[in-house]
């Protein structure tokens, strides 16, 4: 595969660099830089999500008849690239990546033309129900329970590790609508609204210090049954469709922009003077970017033409979180004594606290402590290559 710019492609760069200039504020450029995971505060993500919605910018990998862009697979990645180099802060992933091309490829006409546009401007900022207390990588065994009444259902149990649930205004949920029979064949998908009287979310506090979990209880919530994606008893063949695009979006962009920071750390300390140890082990690890960045462009095409990415996108889950935490590791060395400096206050944006030694050592121990998840959420590596074994190798 050529990844080489056409002249076309560098046009486009310039164009990017170009909005970026003049649209990207300090203030959320900064925000950007000092976010320690996937997600962001809505109070960055979302203004910046308005700019590009202003653009037609906000979801390049939709087809273009529900708002995408029509960008090549190049493109796209030009344009996570430079966003990423940039500092833009990220955009949530819950509404653009995984439950809008859900909605497209499940939802009824009328759930498509009521969401979809609301999810592009951010005025629906979602979460995902799926895990449990007693149901995480095994998650056929949730057992939130739905009981159907009238024209809604009664929703009685809990959800856990439920990202920015404190910030959504919708979620989509994994329910239980039957309990006889095979565990995935009695699970229904739900589209609900987080103010409905009856849900309690309750703050989980991760080893970075941070706030962005949480467990979300749930008392006699009436679902309107409208808000049913798919049919009743069938949201396991609607869940496994959204998981290949959580598993398969996104981009390596993020990460060699993370490489690119510990090069120009390590050069700056004098670590890259030896060709051996850490340089080594730097440069192997660009060189596993690029092996990654080939298996994208196969899942891009899938997702620019509306189709579901199929098992490359367990490949790519498993290539990517074990990238992540290879190049924190390799932060937290770079990085010395300040990495494990606890810094909360220091690194929140507009914080008048200065840091403790360099500044781009304030992230790398959140981000290290936060992304030991990303190996578990979204379905464990260790999953991800038991569908690899089945669906790729036929084993």
């Amino acid at each position: 595969m050529n990844l080489d710019l056409t002249q076309a492609d560098s046009d486009f760069r310039d164009e990017v660099r170009a909005f970026l200039h003049d649209n990207l504020t300090p203030e959320l450029a900064n925000a950007g830089k000092l976010t320690t995971s996937v997600f962001i505060e809505p109070q960055f993500s979302l203004p910046w999500q308005r700019i590009l919605h202003a653009r037609g910018w906000a979801a390049p990998a939709w087809p273009v008849e529900y708002g995408g862009t029509g960008w090549s697979e190049m493109q796209r990645y030009i344009f996570a690239s430079e966003c990423a180099r940039a500092g833009a802060p990220g955009l949530s992933p819950m509404g653009l990546s995984m439950v809008g091309p859900c909605i497209i490829g499940h939802g009824t006409p009328e759930q498509r033309a009521h969401y979809l546009p609301r999810i592009l401007s951010g005025e629906d900022y979602w979460c995902q129900g799926y895990s449990e207390p007693n149901a995480g990588s095994d998650l056929a065994s949730l057992g939130l329970k739905a009981v159907a009444d009238g024209d809604a259902y009664v929703l009685n149990g809990t959800k856990i590790w439920t990202t920015h649930a404190h910030f959504a205004t919708r979620m989509f949920c994994l329910v239980r609508t039957r309990f006889d029979g095979k565990p995935q064949e009695g699970i229904t998908f739900l589209l609900l609204d987080m103010n409905l009287p009856g849900i309690k979310v309750e703050p989980i506090i991760t080893l970075a210090g941070e706030h962005e979990v949480n467990q979300v209880f749930f008392d006699d919530v009436r679902v309107p049954q409208a808000g049913r994606l798919g049919a009743e008893n069938d949201g396991w063949t609607v869940a496994k469709y959204l998981l290949e695009f959580e598993r398969g979006g996104g981009s390596s962009a993020g990460l060699e922009a993370g490489v690119a920071r510990i090069r120009a750390m390590a050069a700056r300390d004098g670590l890259l003077a030896d060709a051996g140890g850490f340089a080594r082990e730097l440069a192997a690890a660009e060189i596993g970017l690029e092996a990654i960045k080939i298996t994208e462009q196969r899942v891009s095409a899938a997702l620019s033409s509306g189709a579901n990415p199929g098992p490359a996108a367990s490949m790519l889950k498993v290539q990517r979180t074990e990238m992540m935490q290879r190049i924190d590791t390799l932060g937290i060395e770079a990085g010395g004594a300040y990495a494990g400096v606890d810094q909360i206050e220091a690194r929140q944006p507009g914080s008048n606290i200065a840091p403790v030694g360099p500044t781009d050592r304030l992230t790398l121990m959140p981000r290290y402590l936060n992304n030991r998840a990303g190996s578990i959420y979204g379905g464990s590596n260790e999953v991800q290559r038991n569908i690899m074994a089945k669906l790729v190798l036929g084993l």
